[in-house]
């Protein structure tokens, strides 16, 4: 990864081909961690060089770099995480804070803080944005196949080992709907219940036969607004959930030979399922939970509810296990940059094959129901014009227009901003505009975002920018559960499936 012909101490004093005179410089980080390293100016912010411990300080970091004289930036990179020592002189450069020092050639100075300085570090999470992702990537450290192949083992044994039993809360409440139900009717349940997605019960059939979602709703408010320039509650009172499904099924051409519909599978997990296969489950079902169905009967008759088993839930299992044993496990200490993970902005000149959906709060909500269907994403950043994020616009927020009927507006002449304040007036419990509007940095190890992912409520992360809040990317639960994209993260989805 480093420089196989870099020795700072025997090229400290020669001359460079470009005629430059090289000095040796020790730098010191004294504030612990279990892996530092430093980057800066001088060696172009182009790699990264790994500080060894003092012996006899554990906290103490240090490494001899061969610089040229002039001023110089640098920071450290502690335990995945970009800081700078404020008891060292800094200033705000391009890269955020960093730590400065001035290399004269009639000296070998040594930038060493005193060692008895307490731990009074302001960290600074910004990454050093502006560098390209290839150059990034190449001097973040990196585990060895191996070591993939055993946190991949580790972490498929625990799902396997663990049953959907575990999610089942001390008490609780789970909301179901009937088929024949109006669409209208199951609107108003699920605002007021703070719900976005139920089982729904078919009494005809005597068992669970499917779910109901937000993108369903999301579905029906669009093929009604193509009948009319408003929607009626007439229109909304003469669906039931079965004719809404049967007709999403023709319009899916999803029909036997005779142009009857065919049912969907319902995905569900029993009790005694292990997490491994609930979290395939709830991948394959394209929805944010599988419900966990007990039977009493082999036939499947007399079905009993449990428990609506989601990827947060088996997240925070993971997270309770392994924290404190996450040293064990290389993969969980890597930043998300390094992976990647998520989806992110394309940077200049780059490709992408997912589009990156972003929108301003003056753009018609019907843009971003739209956006919302045709990219198959399940939020939309907000962003001012510098990009900025500002909210965040989710499938869910669309039971909010339950409020006031704010569905019988005209989707065009209401905004997105206008949208998300019926939201933010509604005040849901089940999910705070904290919530569901948080955020990470790109440096941010693989753990720290697993652990806020695994807090109730809370989806997705909007990836921004240390400062300006300039969004870079989005990770979710099914990203982190479903990522292939590179060795280092094929790590939660293994396995026989």
């Amino acid at each position: 990864m480093f420089a196989s012909d870099m020795n700072p101490v025997r090229d400290a004093g020669r001359v460079t081909t470009a005629g430059t005179v090289l000095f040796p410089v020790q730098f010191t980080w004294p504030h612990g961690g279990r892996s530092v390293f430093i980057s800066g100016s001088f060696n172009r912010w182009g790699e990264l060089v790994p500080m060894s411990q003092v012996e006899g300080a554990p906290n103490h970091f240090q490494a001899v770099c061969a610089v040229s004289h002039g001023c110089h930036e640098f920071k450290f990179l502690v335990d995945g995480e970009w800081r700078h020592d404020e008891r060292q002189p800094h200033k705000n450069g391009e890269y955020g804070i960093v730590n400065t020092f001035d290399a004269q050639p009639a000296q070998a100075p040594q930038v060493q803080p005193r060692l008895d300085v307490q731990n009074n570090m302001d960290v600074d999470p910004g990454l050093v944005h502006r560098i390209s992702a290839v150059t990034l990537n190449q001097a973040m450290p990196r585990i060895s196949e191996e070591d993939v192949q055993a946190c991949r083992y580790r972490i498929s044994v625990f799902l396997a080992s663990h049953t959907a039993y575990e999610l089942l809360p001390e008490s609780g409440k789970v909301v179901a709907l009937d088929v024949d139900l109006p669409v209208k009717q199951a609107f108003h349940i699920l605002s007021e219940q703070g719900i976005a997605l139920a089982p729904l019960w078919d009494f005809s059939k005597g068992k669970f036969v499917g779910v109901l979602s937000a993108l369903d709703f999301i579905l029906i408010l669009r093929e009604l607004g193509n009948h009319g320039s408003n929607l009626t509650e007439e229109e909304l009172e003469t669906h039931t959930i079965s004719a809404w499904k049967a007709g999403k099924a023709y319009m899916n051409r999803q029909v036997d030979g005779h142009g009857r519909p065919i049912p969907k599978p319902l995905f569900h997990a029993g009790p005694c399922d292990n997490l491994k296969d609930v979290a395939f489950k709830i991948l394959q079902s394209g929805v944010a939970i599988v419900p966990v169905i007990h039977s009493s009967s082999e036939d499947g008759s007399f079905p009993q509810l449990l428990h609506l088993a989601s990827l947060s839930e088996i997240l925070k299992c993971l997270c309770r296990y392994f924290k404190h044993c996450s040293g064990s496990l290389p993969i969980l200490q890597l930043p998300i940059y390094a992976i990647p993970l998520g989806t992110w902005v394309p940077r200049i000149g780059e490709s992408s094959s997912r589009p990156f959906a972003m929108l301003r709060p003056t753009a018609p909500l019907s843009s971003a129901l739209n956006m919302l269907v045709q990219a198959q994403v399940s939020s939309i950043p907000i962003v001012d014009d510098n990009d900025s994020l500002l909210d965040i616009y989710s499938r869910s927020d669309i039971t909010a227009l339950a409020k006031g009927r704010a569905y019988t507006h005209n989707l065009n002449e209401m905004t997105v901003y206008q949208a998300l304040q019926l939201g933010q007036d509604s005040n849901t419990p089940y999910e705070t505009r904290s919530q569901r509007c948080q955020m990470c940095l790109r440096t941010d190890t693989l753990l720290k975002v697993m652990e806020q992912l695994a807090n109730p409520g809370v989806r997705r992360l909007v990836i921004v920018e240390a400062g300006s809040n300039r969004v870079e990317g989005i990770v979710s639960l099914t990203d982190v559960f479903s990522a292939r994209c590179s060795k280092e993260t094929a790590m939660l989805h293994s396995g026989d499936h």
